[in-house]
């Protein structure tokens, strides 16, 4: 039985927003070009825990975790335990926020940033997929692929030196957790930072 849908209904349908990846979901999988232009894909990893980071220098909370190198030493910490870190830029090319890769790349080796990758999503297409909002917003993958964590870096948000090493970190935690097999305490919560430049 062929059924046609009334283009009004259509239309709803098509206007109703995807759902965010969340706790509990499989994480959506993507490619994405780091800046050395290297093609990555998230599927590659599977079998590790995998943090995302979503980054903007252009952020005063961004550039408050890396000036305290809060971020830098979560990434070390993690590195060592073989987790693999990706930090991901979803600034649109478009923006004002947009970095050339090799900017971005310079940035982070100024920094002493640490992580697996850094990934340019030019188009913004993989901050859609996780409905990623803010810059930083994070993400924590168990190796089978399923989202386990998903939210603020820690319950400061603020833009204060003295806050992130007195933080509750919740990436920290959750990986903790997850890695001594422990389920996740808080495996949702809310993101702060700057908005993603869509």
């Amino acid at each position: 039985m062929n059924v046609r849908l009334p283009i009004a209904v259509l239309m709803f349908l098509a206007a109703l927003p995807v759902l965010a990846a969340t706790a509990g979901q499989p994480a959506p999988n993507f490619t994405l070009t780091d800046t050395k232009g290297n093609a990555v894909q998230l599927s590659d990893f599977k079998g590790k825990y995998v943090v995302l980071e979503w980054t903007n220098p252009g952020c005063p909370f961004v550039r408050n975790h890396y000036n305290t190198r809060n971020m830098q030493s979560l990434q070390s910490e993690w590195n060592a335990k073989d987790v693999v870190w990706l930090s991901i830029d979803s600034s649109n090319q478009s923006s004002f926020d947009f970095m050339p890769p090799a900017k971005l790349g310079a940035w982070m080796q100024g920094k002493g940033a640490a992580q697996k990758a850094v990934l340019v999503d030019a188009d913004s297409t993989t901050a859609k997929l996780y409905q990623a909002k803010t810059t930083p917003h994070m993400f924590v993958i168990d190796p089978q692929g399923k989202i386990i964590y998903a939210g603020a870096i820690d319950d400061r948000p603020s833009t204060r030196p003295d806050d992130p090493p007195a933080a509750n970190n919740y990436v920290r935690a959750a990986l903790t957790q997850a890695t001594g097999g422990v389920p996740v305490a808080a495996a949702t919560t809310t993101p702060y930072g700057c908005s993603i430049k869509y």
